[in-house]
């Protein structure tokens, strides 16, 4: 029997909250909101209701007290509050342990603690969340929905490194992928939207926006997927290098006598497009800057593109075939400019861009932007909150 109501959903980050109650059987997000900037001095909870929005300065709050403030928002919309049946976390890093979303107890609670090491800067956060809400909200039940889950059908030949096995048997050193919420959700839409079961659909999913991976999805399963042991490898993204050569880490000990916690710092906060440009993260003012003529945005934009447009290419070795294209997350779903320069390198495949259809972000075309034939690429709209929620009914129901 399915469970009938709302679902609150809660991403815990070392420094944010995201949480949305999703009305699963609509698919609408109730109330949506994030407390930002937790353990500075300007912490502050936002909130959208309906057309209407709020917010509350937390100061100096940690995240144990900002749960505190979501949970007061809630109850001061005690409709919405007393209509949620269940609460769905994400969890970033399930390892091995996790291969689909699980009823959150004790034991579940050790295991997802047990991964710490392989995500240590999500997992702790994504714990603390979930004892709070479970302190805040003990009559529910709680849902983990792990971003490592859909990657679990990956074939051995693209999960496991060319290194020294006992790594992998001993310390479980294999490629785990990340964004599997967004991967799954937007592949899903992608199907219905073209008319066919996922079962008979073969895509490549971009998922791009601060964080960005890429994933091969055949037969409504991920068969290959960029980011790795950690969400470090792969594409180029805001802050993050992507793929390095591995002796990087030795090479800049010797010359500049870097610790390897300094290495890993830079190629996590201050490489990508900051790193690139020398001048934001943000796509979008790079866009800006490179139009006005800064040389170094425009150059951090071409890295970006050919790195998407290469590595979609590759991946449709994983599918055996040249599969549908999706353009999904922050970047993916409106930067008109991104997906040409993308779709432009990739014409030799024989994918011709739609400039009018792009341009309004496939919306007349049910999120086509290639012109008719057999090669498609689409933009497609993620919703993680709503998959969370769907996955946290499927596993109470």
């Amino acid at each position: 029997m399915i469970a009938t109501g709302n679902v609150l959903v809660i991403n815990c980050g070392s420094s944010s909250i995201k949480f949305s109650v999703v009305d699963h059987e609509a698919g609408i997000h109730r109330i949506k909101g994030t407390a930002d900037r937790i353990g500075h001095d300007d912490a502050e909870l936002t909130w959208a209701v309906a057309d209407r929005k709020g917010s509350r300065r937390l100061g100096k709050a940690n995240l144990k007290t900002a749960m505190e403030s979501i949970a007061a928002v809630l109850s001061e919309n005690v409709e919405l509050e007393r209509n949620v049946v269940a609460i769905g976390h994400r969890v970033v890093h399930g390892g091995e342990a996790f291969s689909e979303s699980t009823r959150i107890d004790d034991k579940v609670l050790s295991a997802i603690e047990n991964c710490s090491h392989l995500a240590p800067l999500h997992n702790p956060a994504n714990v603390l969340g979930i004892r709070t809400a479970q302190h805040l909200f003990p009559q529910l039940p709680h849902v983990a929905v792990f971003d490592t889950a859909f990657h679990h059908p990956l074939p051995r030949r693209a999960y496991l490194y060319a290194i020294p096995y006992a790594l992998y048997q001993e310390q479980g050193i294999r490629r785990y992928g990340f964004h599997g919420t967004s991967h799954r959700f937007v592949t899903e839409r992608a199907a219905a939207l073209l008319g066919k079961a996922p079962a008979d659909c073969a895509f490549v999913s971009a998922h791009l926006g601060n964080g960005c991976s890429a994933c091969a999805v055949r037969g409504g399963k991920s068969v290959d997927t960029t980011m790795g042991l950690t969400p470090l490898e792969g594409l180029v993204m805001g802050t993050r290098s992507g793929d390095v050569d591995p002796g990087l880490h030795a090479h800049l000990q010797d010359r500049l006598g870097w610790t390897l916690e300094r290495v890993t710092e830079t190629l996590n906060t201050e490489s990508g497009l900051l790193g690139v440009s020398g001048l934001s993260n943000d796509m979008r003012e790079l866009i800006e800057a490179a139009a006005s003529g800064h040389a170094r945005a425009g150059l951090a934009i071409e890295i970006f593109c050919y790195r998407l447009a290469k590595t979609i290419a590759s991946l449709f070795v994983s599918l055996g075939q040249v599969g549908v294209v999706i353009f999904t997350g922050g970047i993916g779903e409106n930067a008109v400019s991104i997906r040409a320069n993308v779709i432009q390198q990739l014409d030799f495949l024989g994918f011709e861009l739609d400039p009018e259809l792009n341009g309004v972000h496939g919306a007349p075309s049910r999120g086509r932007i290639t012109r008719q034939g057999d090669r498609i690429a689409m933009v497609v709209r993620t919703d993680e909150e709503l998959m969370i929620a769907r996955e946290t009914v499927a596993v109470i129901s």
